[in-house]
């Protein structure tokens, strides 16, 4: 038996390719017993930030975790296709079918009991997979730090507004994708400059919810877009609001603000790259600055939350394995990998090796080739600056031969998929 706590996109992954193996699951979840900050519903794997999964593209990194997440029958990429929806080269999802795919497929496992509560104190003699989240109940947190002897760490996270489709002023918004590469999936709403200069004047000046101690702790990939904004002028017309690629009528706008589909229905769109903590009276007045938003309807607005992490090079080794604990395996973003696909692998990864010491006493870890593998040895590497990662292929190590540069990315993914397989083959 093995008990899992969490049920996300690590904690899901883990209890279903356990389950598959023929382990018994006991899943706890303490929504909605007790909610977080962030979530909304009490469905397994839900999405509380964007609702992408990111690029599709084998030779980007996210892409190749697909990928490799795919060859071990993956329940989160399996919900994923099924509940997609239009998001060009991206792959997005419905956010509501997908987690309630996961759910009912999670809760049908004759292997899995759900227990629907908050676990506060961790037996080290349990064979348990801590997936808790980084939005882990305050609790369970101190337990895992006294466990640990490790100092409180955190960082702070954004989630972007979504607006109701039906407020989107579509004489000014139109449809493309970035280059026109892949279905054209994005409404996209253009500001000449002086509209971008209002925008931009309002939005760095405009109030925010107080936080303490929050400025100097940020994920740089959840960037609140005030917060980048002060950097500089153009800043955001580099960043999210980047118009290369999505020029009309051969005109090419000062700055581009982007929606993409939030739902099967298109009824609501998440604003992108739009994460912000501005107060809600403050977030609806910037965002009608908008051209195309005038009008705009607000369905959820932004927030921003505290998200934890332990700090796993002295804690964990390359299978998610705590090394003082070998019954004890954390997963998630509690272990320090960043984005929905990396939590979701490192719940895969965790588990194999789960499986690994209880049938054999020892872990298998992935090759550090594969891009699963690449972030578990990230994990467990010894460093003395950690901070949260997402998937990237300076995680990998450099190919042995002479090659194009433009050709080196084709020739990370081929060699990923090949030791994968071979890794695979050599568990059977």
């Amino acid at each position: 038996m093995v008990k899992i706590i969490g049920a996300g996109l690590a904690g899901c992954e883990a209890a279903w390719y356990l389950a598959n193996k023929g382990i018994k699951i006991k899943l706890y979840e303490m929504r909605t017993k007790k909610n977080t900050p962030a979530h909304q519903t009490g469905d397994f794997a839900e999405l509380v930030c964007s609702n992408s999964l990111r690029s599709e593209d084998i030779n980007n990194a996210a892409g190749l975790i697909k990928e490799e997440l795919k060859m071990f029958n993956s329940l989160i990429m399996e919900a994923a296709y099924l509940n997609r929806v239009k998001a060009g080269s991206s792959l997005a999802v419905d956010r509501n079918g997908f987690s309630k795919y996961i759910t009912n497929k999670i809760k049908n496992h004759p292997n899995i009991e759900f227990i629907n509560d908050e676990v506060t104190k961790i037996d080290t003699d349990e064979y348990t997979i801590i997936a808790a989240g980084p939005l882990v109940s305050d609790e369970l947190f101190i337990s895992i730090k006294e466990l640990f002897g490790m100092d409180y760490l955190h960082f702070f996270d954004a989630v972007a507004p979504i607006v109701d489709a039906s407020s989107i002023n579509y004489q000014i918004a139109y449809l493309k994708s970035r280059y026109d590469k892949g279905e054209a999936a994005y409404l996209n709403c253009p500001m000449t400059k002086e509209e971008y200069t209002i925008f931009y004047n309002e939005l760095i000046n405009a109030k925010v919810v107080k936080q303490k101690d929050f400025e100097n702790n940020i994920f740089e990939g959840c960037m609140p877009v005030e917060v980048m904004a002060k950097r500089g002028f153009e800043t955001l017309t580099y960043g999210p609001l980047k118009p290369v690629g999505l020029e009309i009528d051969d005109n090419k706008p000062y700055a581009i603000v982007q929606l993409r589909q939030d739902d099967f229905s298109a009824s609501m769109y998440n604003i992108v790259g739009f994460q912000t903590h501005l107060t809600f009276k403050e977030q609806l007045r910037v965002i009608r600055l908008i051209p195309g938003l005038e009008n705009a309807k607000i369905i959820r607005y932004g927030v921003m939350h505290r998200n934890s992490y332990i700090e796993s090079p002295k804690l964990l080794n390359n299978g998610y394995q705590v090394i003082k604990y070998p019954k004890i395996f954390v997963a998630g973003q509690l272990s320090g990998v960043e984005g929905y696909i990396e939590s979701t692998g490192s719940g895969l990864v965790a588990a194999i090796n789960m499986y690994e010491y209880q049938k054999k006493g020892f872990i298998k870890p992935l090759p550090k080739e594969t891009m699963l593998g690449a972030m578990a040895n990230f994990i467990g590497t010894p460093n003395n600056n950690f901070v949260p990662m997402n998937a990237n292929f300076g995680l990998i190590p450099e190919l042995s031969f002479k090659h194009k540069k433009k050709e080196r990315k084709e020739l990370y993914s081929k060699r990923a998929l090949k030791k994968l397989n071979e890794y695979k083959e050599a568990l059977l």
